[in-house]
């Protein structure tokens, strides 16, 4: 199906989602976002304040000559003129008309008591402020969108003049008034009941804006939609001020895919996944694991009750193809795996499990007795791997063999503590004995056992270890509990995770940092 022409799907990521506490985007990091959500085909995309905010204004200058958008508008964001000053005499409105934007999305006080306290103006004023604002810039050609910025707030406390503040806008010429709940308070009920009344009193284009103050964001979004709204407001992962605004990704697949609203390019939403992940490794906000429909645990089973139901048919424990918004259905290896758990996260490894019941329960026991001692594998693929070798091998993958390992930690008043490792193996014929510095047990054991494996198999100078995690177990025992650590490690192409499981954590990273290196050897092929 095409996309719905007179539906906007309108992203405020550069803008908004911004606002985020410990989000800081570049001039660079705001171009390359643009780039990712004009692949998932909105129509709009708000860029920032430009005038308001230096970044903002250089952002535009570059847009003009580096930004190539497919699907997408830019869209400028601003405030109405200042009380008392003709909008074509403002600077900040004039920062908007030069951005080179096509859209102008102005904000505007649309709660009486904002107006008379933040403002210190009249109401009167503040509707010739939105008067002369939206009919300067329409009349400078560029398309102006309206935010009535804590519309819901005013609309209970002065119904008339919230109205009216929409009104003034849409004969001004502002193609949307878009309705925001600046604060997030509002629940979907009364997004419907409002909505509904503005349609009838106004007969202006409407747009949602929601925050996620109430948890209800994206339902609060989809109410208004129901209601009537054409225009809706979003973040990419849901990033914004407090709570963060509505997923606007959450939004559209649930118009797509639920209400069979088509809003978006066709096969746009099967980008979703790599889309929102790829802003997410540009804003270094780590992404949520369980978001809705692009989170990795989105589609992940854990329970053998619902392994073994999946086995049958895979749609008795989804509510869909993940594949519809580019995610993976993951089989997570834990305690509560039962044998249905087990075979089928094989055969997603390359083993058929499925004529050996007798292997089946081995590895099913042996992964029970394992996390029951602290491990976990339901984060640390690999390590189950290498466990499934084993057993359906009959040996663990072996590419040396440790003869000892010992870590020294030097500290002197007022200086720097500095670790030293050493590694004593045999590999390819020889033995190896190597020293490694770091700043840390585990990173100076980390250096020491990839020179000493390196001088047998070069492969791994490749490898690099990329996320640490450590957790205590039995947090009751104090200094003597058992520590689990989990390593990411990468080739520079993919990663893997694996564990390790210790009376402390050094002992437990080497055994993680070993299982990193066997399984990254086994990947190469060697």
């Amino acid at each position: 199906m095409s996309q719905q022409t007179d539906f906007h799907v309108y992203d405020t990521t550069l803008r908004d989602g911004a606002q985020q506490e410990g989000l800081n985007l570049s001039v660079l990091d705001k171009l390359h976002i643009a780039r990712h959500i004009d692949g998932l085909g909105v129509g709009y995309i708000e860029g920032g304040w430009p005038g308001a905010n230096p970044k903002d204004t250089e952002f535009f200058r570059r847009a003009r000559e580096e930004l190539v958008l497919e699907h997408a508008q830019l869209a400028a964001f601003g405030a109405t003129r200042r009380a008392g000053v003709a909008a074509a005499d403002d600077p900040l409105v004039a920062a908007l008309r030069d951005s080179g934007a096509g859209v102008v999305t102005l904000v505007a006080k649309s709660h009486d008591r904002h107006v008379e306290l933040a403002l210190r103006t009249t109401l009167e004023e503040n509707l010739a402020m939105v008067r002369d604002t939206v009919s300067h810039l329409r009349a400078e050609g560029q398309e102006v969108f309206l935010d009535a910025e804590h519309f819901f707030d005013g609309y209970r406390d002065n119904r008339a003049y919230a109205l009216e503040v929409l009104r003034t806008a849409a004969e001004a010429g502002a193609s949307v008034v878009a309705l925001c709940d600046t604060n997030g308070g509002m629940l979907p009920a009364w997004v419907s009941d409002v909505v509904q009344d503005v349609l009838e009193s106004t007969g202006a284009k409407v747009g949602i804006h929601c925050h996620n103050d109430t948890g209800c964001a994206v339902a609060n979004s989809l109410a208004a939609v129901d209601a009537g709204a054409t225009h809706v407001q979003g973040t990419l992962n849901g990033y914004g001020e407090r709570t963060g605004n509505a997923d606007l990704v959450s939004v559209v697949a649930n118009l797509e895919l639920k209400l069979g609203r088509p809003v978006l390019p066709s096969g746009s939403l099967r980008e979703a996944t790599r889309i929102a992940h790829a802003v997410a490794e540009v804003t270094n906000v780590p992404p949520s694991s369980r978001q809705p429909y692009v989170g990795v645990s989105a589609f992940a089973h854990k329970a053998g009750l619902h392994a073994s139901a999946i086995k049958v048919d895979p749609n008795l424990y989804q509510h869909m193809d993940p594949e519809g918004v580019g995610n993976d259905m993951r089989l997570l290896v834990s305690d509560m795996a039962g044998r249905a758990s087990i075979e089928l996260k094989g055969r997603e490894l390359g083993f058929d499990l499925s004529e050996d019941r007798e292997l089946v329960t081995r590895v099913t026991e042996r992964v029970k007795a394992l996390e029951q001692a602290g491990h976990t594998f339901e984060a640390a693929d690999a390590s189950f791997e290498l466990l499934l070798v084993e057993e359906v091998e009959g040996t663990r993958p072996s590419y040396f063999e440790v003869e000892s390992w010992r870590v020294i930690t030097d500290s002197f008043p007022g200086g720097e503590a500095v670790s030293e490792a050493t590694v004593k193996l045999r590999a390819g014929g020889a033995r190896i004995v190597t020293v490694g510095e770091g700043n840390g047990p585990v990173n100076a054991l980390d250096h020491a056992l990839r020179e000493a494996i390196g001088q047998a198999y070069p492969e791994v100078a490749k490898f690099e270890l990329i996320d640490y995690k450590v957790r205590i177990l039995d947090q009751g025992h104090g200094t003597d509990a058992v520590t689990r650590v989990l390593i990411e490690t990468t080739d520079g192409q993919t990663s893997w995770v694996t564990v390790g499981v210790g009376a402390n954590v050094i002992e437990a990273s080497w055994a993680a940092l070993l299982d990193g290196v066997v399984f990254g050897l086994r990947r190469t092929g060697m």
